[in-house]
């Protein structure tokens, strides 16, 4: 090899490293990527609203956690029933569940 293809190579390795770790990053920062379908789901429902409504109308979506995915309701299950007034609260309140 010469030394402009090691430098080449280099770089294409250096590059493939930057992107798997921003699809990394994409799965952990990015709550929409986390709580797939869902997400656009409370984006559209009406609040106020409770955990046990949301538990009654979205229970079965499927969330990514650190050990997998889980249904909203496994996730909700040690919760007790609150009150949120927009999606920002229940994506907060998720993310917080599922990252400890």
């Amino acid at each position: 090899m010469t030394d402009d293809e090691e430098r080449h190579q280099s770089e294409r390795e250096v590059e493939e490293v930057r992107n798997r770790a921003g699809e990394d990053e994409q799965k952990h920062g990015d709550p929409s990527a986390q709580l797939g379908d869902l997400d656009e789901a409370l984006e559209t429902h009406d609040y106020p609203t409770t955990t046990d409504e949301l538990v009654e109308a979205y229970g079965g979506y499927e969330i990514e956690t650190q050990g997998g995915t889980e249904s909203l309701e496994e996730v909700l299950a040690s919760t007790d029933n609150q009150t949120y007034d927009s999606a920002n609260d229940v994506r907060s309140r998720i993310l917080g569940l599922i990252h400890r």
